[in-house]
């Protein structure tokens, strides 16, 4: 997929998660664990934040086009992908990472597992997204 100009396509997918975490907002005390889905609610929330700013910087990114289109994706892997594993994990009551929010029961092995996974990868995608956002705030060197 091409996209021609990544600072409004940034901006618009944080708006769009940002929608979608405030009607999420709406559902959540009725899922399997009401506090897991508080926490998916304010990911959300934060994740369309962290797109719309990573937008409104991306103008200001020294990134190679190959670069810049892997930080494009990692950041919307994360912030979409948190959304929905915590909503996984809220809707199912999966404990096995999160035993602070967890419902104290196991929810079986492929949701608990599907839940791991997304967090650990997430984690990994964020992480990665941020330090390739700070590399490409590094100044341009004059000659």
């Amino acid at each position: 997929m091409r996209i021609d100009n990544p600072r409004r396509y940034l901006i618009g997918a944080g708006i769009l998660l940002f929608l979608i975490a405030l009607v999420f907002g709406l559902i959540f005390p009725r899922l399997a664990n009401p506090r897991m889905g508080l926490s998916a609610h304010l990911i959300g929330l934060q994740g369309g934040v962290f797109l719309t700013v990573l937008g409104l910087i991306w103008g200001e990114l020294n990134l190679s086009p190959k670069v810049a289109k892997a930080t494009i994706w990692l950041g919307l892997y994360g912030n979409y992908g948190n959304f929905v594993t915590n909503v996984i994990a809220a809707a199912y009551a999966t404990t096995r990472l999160q035993p602070i929010f967890g419902s104290g029961k196991f929810a079986g092995d492929w949701p608990e597992n599907v839940v791991s996974f997304g967090l650990i990868s997430i984690a990994a995608a964020v992480i990665f997204c941020c330090v390739l956002v700070l590399w490409g705030l590094r100044r341009k060197i004059a000659m």
